[in-house]
């Protein structure tokens, strides 16, 4: 994160003090990993030299968000003309607190100040967030730093390329998007590419190059030998998807499923989908827009790479989420497993097996509902489910990937789903989720 940090206070307060206050605030920004480009005092003076000052020394900074923190009283005018320069980026207004001195409160009147502020804010149409400390309370800086990773990840994602193979695989209607809408909610590019140009790519590879992959792919744990046809069709198809990805700069990716690979090849592009979260893409089969939209917020706010997972049953304590092909290797516990398998009549595919690992973690599925951008967002715990199968694989049926996730309502959450597809990040990421999807106009329910 890079913030801009302006610091405020009237000059009829000691400077000593608004120094040592801001001087505080900074420092706690910095300590959780932000970087920040500081001007502090700003007072109010009749000349505007500090006004003035600090929008010059701004106006040379690079910045995703801006604090503008008051340590004690300011009118609101100054606040507003050196925010006035940087209207199109975010704010937040922190309103700093008095301390306890010989038992009894000393205020600098901070909240005076941003209680002033706030509302001029609001009038004029700013995209902020308000935060005050409490005295004898620990400070907010973490709700500060948690709005101003929304600003850098809102910042970041206006340059996102997001690549499809196909588009709205099985006729689906909850995978896909508005162009124009996404680019202006989110400044997402989705670039839409054809099967074929993966099949020519595929054939024109050198075989070198395949054995290097099938020589990763069988480094994985099979519980019984592979199909060679398989383990290369892997390899080759794996190869020319990494090649778009790398010269057009994706950094998520869906491929047509049901009705392309399989459909038209023949072949579960499982370990594809693999290999590819291997390198640290997003992905999500099946053409699902809003997925691969839902994953790249997700991955931006927390560093995860936001897997997917799909209900398969709702029980009264939570749901059954699993997934019928992969899972990525981050959220895997122990190795890699892979079982060469069979579904209706499919030819024999590398189902991905893998145990998914345990813990508290987040859901969330962005939907475009009646024109309105809208993000479902909830907490859950993931446990091991009972053993389970999905009718239609060879028998014995493998166990898919999957958890049970425990849900505090599960009526409230199917009163709410948006798809078949979710998104799961570990821990609580709730608050950071919900701090972007507030800053574009995303509603969050």
């Amino acid at each position: 994160m890079r913030i801009a940090f302006a610091g405020f206070g009237e000059v009829n307060t000691p400077v000593e003090v608004i120094e040592r206050k801001c001087r505080k605030a900074c420092n706690d920004l910095i300590s959780a990993g932000a970087e920040v480009f500081p001007f502090f005092p700003i007072r109010d003076d009749y000349e505007e030299t500090y006004v003035n000052s600090a929008v010059e020394y701004f106006k040379g900074v690079d910045f995703d968000a801006m604090v503008l923190c008051v340590a004690g009283w300011i009118p609101t005018h100054a606040i507003m003309k050196v925010a006035e320069e940087f209207k199109h980026r975010p704010f937040v207004l922190w309103g700093l607190c008095g301390w306890y001195e010989d038992g009894h409160l000393v205020t600098t009147a901070d909240q005076a100040g941003t209680s002033a502020a706030r509302v001029a804010l609001a009038g004029a149409g700013y995209t902020f967030k308000y935060v005050y400390d409490v005295v004898n309370t620990p400070s907010k800086v973490g709700e500060v730093l948690s709005y101003c990773k929304a600003a850098e990840v809102r910042r970041k994602l206006r340059k996102v390329k997001i690549g499809q193979m196909g588009y709205r695989d099985m006729q689906l209607y909850g995978t896909t998007y508005d162009c124009l809408a996404v680019k202006r909610a989110f400044g997402i590019e989705i670039e839409c590419f054809e099967m074929l140009e993966i099949v020519q790519r595929a054939e024109k590879l050198k075989e070198s190059q395949v054995k290097a992959v099938t020589d990763r792919i069988r480094s994985w744990k099979f519980l019984r030998e592979p199909d060679g046809s398989a383990v290369e069709k892997a390899a080759r198809y794996y190869l020319a998807v990494k090649q778009l990805v790398d010269e057009r700069g994706y950094t998520a990716v869906s491929l047509k499923d049901v009705d392309g690979f399989k459909k038209l090849l023949g072949f579960p592009p499982a370990p594809v989908f693999t290999l590819l979260a291997e390198d640290g893409l997003c992905t999500i089969p099946e053409n699902d827009c809003m997925g691969n939209i839902t994953q790249v917020i997700v991955n931006g706010l927390t560093g995860q790479i936001g897997a997917y997972l799909e209900f398969y049953e709702y029980f009264d304590d939570g749901v059954l989420a699993g997934v019928p092909d992969y899972v990525p290797k981050e959220i895997v516990d122990g190795e890699t497993t892979i079982l060469p398998a069979a579904f209706g009549e499919l030819s024999q595919g590398l189902l991905n097996v893998s145990r998914v690992k345990e813990g508290e973690l987040t859901m969330c599925r962005l939907s475009c509902l009646n024109g309105q951008f809208t993000m479902h967002v909830l907490k859950g715990r993931g446990v091991t489910p009972e053993t389970w199968e999905e009718c239609g694989w060879d028998k014995p049926a493998p166990q898919l990937p999957g958890l049970k996730i425990e849900l505090a309502d599960t009526g409230d959450f199917a009163s709410k789903v948006m798809g078949q597809h979710y998104i799961i990040s570990y821990g609580d990421n709730v608050r950071n989720i919900t701090e972007y999807c507030r800053m574009n106009g995303i509603r969050v329910i």
